[in-house]
């Protein structure tokens, strides 16, 4: 059976490129809402880190009904560290839209993404967007996304697929970039002429492939997917089987089932062939495995997640202001959640670490795992971070380590100096393209070396530089690369800053605290602009004497701080150092908080050197 009244897609592009502003626009057209509704931006950006960042970081489902015809929409992330989730999305459509910025053109995510969905052989229609930028270059984007199809060794249909020109903002599309649209009404009719109605047999015995997975208090796990054959029932008896055998098929009971109806999850006592549902009552089922008819048990193939790349270690926090803010803060919390985040997230990897209250969790990339310690934080645990790290692999005697592919697009007075830090951290330039008074520069460049660098780029190129990565795969090993050029102002004693203590420390370096801050000795107060770190009280108080008050401190004028954001601590410490997180606080300190111990173990480090 086909299901003509049912298409299945999903929207991948590069960052920014405008998805989720498109989808916005589609609901709006397709009826969702009532005409005086008052509607966020963005609105499938549900998640506070995701408004707050402008990003998209969890897939997403909805639904369009036009011209009788339920269009289930996909909504992916588009940054590289997220990418498990589009990998795995993948899977519950028929075709996607590729979206492509109309002055950017095809960047590196743009690039990961189509691969993945060529190599599914899903059927591809170019929409390219924001063709009401000043700069668009409308003309030149088609043959530039010709050329990456041709690179990627797409089929004979799939080098033919339909280019379409959007606005997502202005909610318009047209066939031709020289014709101004008046809404998306081109870009559905396509949608439904050119992707494939979902095929099956409703007859037959169950399958369903889990891709996604949700977690309620009320009913617990929701199981969410797109049905391969047959027909699912609410209170149906299920077998539960994993195609690469990880455990034994087990029973289970299909509570309730659900349909995606705009962005209401709409409970249902049936669904069938090509619908996406969410099933609950089903427990312990995870992403990869598929739901069968107890009489017929056939697992599906899932598809193989890329492996992390990026390690931290999590440890129970163990400062002197150790449990003040948190809630949980014992190592079977942090356990617990870890666990907890293991069943949402397919990239992530956590094994036990070194001591009994550490864990070594792997993910994609230093955003992947900022952005999992940021949502930690904001539920209220509290726990310390090392210094991210990547993970090599050996082949054949050869250690080889993870390589990224990163283009960067500099005003030209920039190129210099960018070129001149990629040289010292191993990068390779591949390519140098001229676009106006700009440069976009292509490299190939070890992980590593893109620790701590995100900021200094944004210093060099005035903040107009923009940055952008995705994985490109594992080379030989380049050599060592410096981590950092800077040391660290270390807090002398225990604590609270004070204005005097300040003023004396300033003179050393940038400073990261203000003043009636409390400090423990060991923390990290500032950065040093030399390589060693230096030891400094801003503790200390100006003595009364009969000379002067202690109260004419107030003519002490302080640099203000500079308040490190959480990526940009992580950037920031060496591997000897820690970050304290908690659910109101970020202290940088040392591994080893006493003066004099860390003194000793320095020396005896720099003997056996």
């Amino acid at each position: 059976m086909i299901r003509e009244d049912l298409r299945n897609v999903a929207i991948i592009a590069h960052v920014d490129h405008g998805k989720t502003t498109l989808v916005d626009e589609m609901l709006k057209q397709g009826g969702t809402f009532r005409e005086n509704q008052v509607v966020a931006d963005r609105v499938m950006d549900n998640g506070d880190l995701e408004r707050e960042r402008g990003i998209t970081i969890l897939a997403k489902n909805t639904s369009v009904t036009y011209k009788d015809v339920k269009i289930n929409v996909v909504d992916t992330p588009g940054h590289a560290d997220f990418s498990g989730e589009v990998e795995r999305i993948l899977k519950m459509v028929n075709g996607v839209l590729l979206l492509v910025d109309a002055f950017e053109g095809p960047m590196p995510q743009t690039r990961f993404v189509l691969q993945k969905a060529l190599e599914l052989g899903h059927k591809i229609i170019v929409v390219v967007n924001k063709i009401d930028r000043p700069d668009a270059r409308l003309g030149e984007i088609g043959d530039e996304v010709l050329e990456l199809l041709l690179d990627l060794d797409a089929s004979e249909e799939q080098l033919d697929s339909p280019i379409i020109y959007c606005s997502g903002r202005d909610g318009t599309a047209s066939v031709s970039p020289n014709i101004e649209g008046t809404d998306l009404t081109p870009l559905l009719d396509l949608i439904i002429d050119y992707i494939p109605a979902p095929e099956g047999e409703p007859e037959e015995k169950l399958q369903m492939l889990v891709s996604s997975i949700d977690y309620n208090e009320y009913v617990g796990r929701i199981a969410i997917g797109r049905i391969e054959r047959g027909t699912i029932r609410q209170n149906q008896e299920v077998m539960v089987a994993d195609y690469h055998g990880h455990k034994d098929p087990y029973k289970g009971k299909v509570v309730n089932v659900y349909q995606i109806d705009g962005l209401e999850r709409v409970a249902t006592e049936t669904a069938t062939v090509g619908d996406i549902v969410c099933v609950s009552g089903v427990e312990n089922v995870t992403i990869g495995e598929t739901i069968c008819d107890t009489d017929c048990v056939e697992p599906l193939p899932f598809v193989k997640i890329s492996a992390p790349t990026v390690e931290m270690t999590f440890s129970v926090n163990d400062s002197p202001f150790a449990g003040r803010d948190g809630k949980f803060v014992t190592s079977r919390h942090l356990r617990e959640r870890l666990s907890k985040e293991l069943l949402k997230d397919v990239s992530l990897r956590v094994h036990e670490g070194e001591t009994a209250d550490s864990f070594r969790v792997a993910g994609r990339g230093e955003m992947h795992l900022s952005i999992l310690i940021e949502t930690m934080r904001r539920e209220g645990y509290e726990f310390q971070v090392s210094t991210p790290h990547v993970l090599y692999k050996k082949k054949e005697g050869v250690l080889l380590e993870p390589i990224e592919r990163l283009l960067v697009d500099v005003p030209e007075e920039s190129v210099g100096s960018v070129m001149e830090q990629m040289g010292q951290r191993k990068a390779e330039l591949q390519h140098m393209t001229p676009q106006g008074s700009r440069m976009r520069l292509e490299f190939l460049i070890p992980s590593r070396g893109l620790f701590g660098y995100r900021n200094e780029f944004l210093t060099e190129t005035k903040g107009e530089g923009i940055l952008n990565t995705v994985f490109y795969g594992y080379e030989p090993y380049k050599g060592d690369i410096p981590r950092r050029a800077t040391g660290s102002l270390i807090a002398w004693e225990s604590g609270e800053s004070v204005t005097y203590g300040l003023y004396n420390a300033q003179d050393r370096g940038a400073l990261f605290i203000g003043a009636g801050v409390p400090v423990y000795e060991g923390m990290i107060v500032g950065q040093s602009p030399k390589a060693e770190d230096l030891v400094v009280n801003v503790c200390k108080k100006k003595h009364v004497t009969n000379m002067r008050a202690s109260g004419s401190d107030e003519a002490l004028r302080l640099v203000p701080p500079r308040i490190l954001s959480l990526e940009q601590a992580l950037e920031f410490i060496a591997d000897d150092e820690l970050v304290e997180v908690t659910p109101n606080n970020l202290r940088l300190r040392k591994r080893i908080l006493n003066n004099q111990l860390r003194a000793k173990a320095n020396s005896k480090k720099n003997k056996e050197a």
